[in-house]
């Protein structure tokens, strides 16, 4: 069996090995190439070298504040939600009467696509401003925190299915020593539990840090960056200049790449900083 495995290994890799070239790969490596050059199509590209990148920091600066824009909306969500998923996930892991339907509810909205989200809660959130005669783009803040609360509705319940199934792989043993030793409630969460589900901290931290630091459709439909793109995060920016400003295409471009590489690295950082947690605990 395992003589023909390897035989055939090249016929069944090779349908996933050229859907990766193809559609990954080989649109990743023209995207660099096309952000050091000046262009409508591929087909007319004109080499410009670096241009492109500086216009991104010196013409454009939009472009820094949506940056920073970005930045602290992360920050926001990654710990609103990371810290609700787990409170619930703690709720939900205490044989409480109907856990399960509390769970399928909670996991929902992960199921609704991002446009949609933003439409609803642009309706529901303006429903409520309208009562005191204003709506989400009257104000910055409350496109932020607008933002903020599509996120952690969106997000939230699929976290916490993460953390259930950390919480519930920890040995009853340890809990049971720990209340056997005279620990408290609050000191068997912060040194037998959350030691224990730092390989679910992990992986929900990476996932909610990368889907705020990426997020498109939530933040066009919910806001498309009014008032005056002062809620206009990082991938929209891109967006906005690459379809939106004839000539700038290569600057779009640039910032896309300048864009993946921050993502790459923060999300890098993360993984090594609570793996290292992992491997302390």
């Amino acid at each position: 069996m395992k003589k023909a495995l390897k035989k055939y290994f090249g016929v069944f890799i090779l349908p996933t090995a050229a859907a990766f070239v193809l559609v990954f790969a080989v649109p990743f490596i023209m995207g660099i190439f096309l952000s050091f050059t000046r262009f409508t199509t591929v087909t007319n590209a004109s080499w410009v070298g670096l241009e492109n990148y500086i216009r991104a920091f010196t013409e454009d600066t939009d472009f820094l504040y949506s940056l920073g824009f970005t930045s602290l909306f992360t920050l926001v969500s990654v710990l609103t939600v990371n810290v609700f998923a787990f409170a619930l996930a703690l709720l939900l892991t205490r044989g409480i009467k109907g856990t399960n339907l509390f769970r399928g509810v909670f996991f929902m909205p992960n199921l609704i696509g991002g446009i949609v989200l933003g439409y609803i809660w642009n309706l529901l959130i303006n429903g409520v401003l309208a009562t005191i005669g204003v709506d989400i783009t009257y104000k910055t803040e409350y496109g932020f925190w607008g933002l903020v609360l599509l996120t952690n509705w969106q997000l939230i319940g699929y976290m916490m299915v993460i953390y259930i199934a950390g919480l519930q792989n920890i040995p009853e043993d340890l809990i049971e020593a720990a209340a056997i030793d005279g620990a408290s409630p609050a000191k068997t969460l912060f040194k037998v539990k959350i030691p224990m589900v730092m390989p679910s901290v992990t992986i929900c931290m990476f996932l909610t840090l990368t889907n705020s630091f990426k997020m498109f459709d939530q933040n066009l439909a919910l806001t498309a960056g009014a008032p005056e793109r002062s809620t206009e995060m990082l991938a929209l920016n891109i967006y906005n200049t690459f379809y939106g400003r004839a000539g700038w295409q290569g600057v779009g471009q640039a910032k896309a790449v300048i864009f993946f590489i921050i993502v790459a690295v923060i999300a890098l950082v993360q993984l090594k900083l609570t793996s290292r947690r992992e491997i302390e605990q």
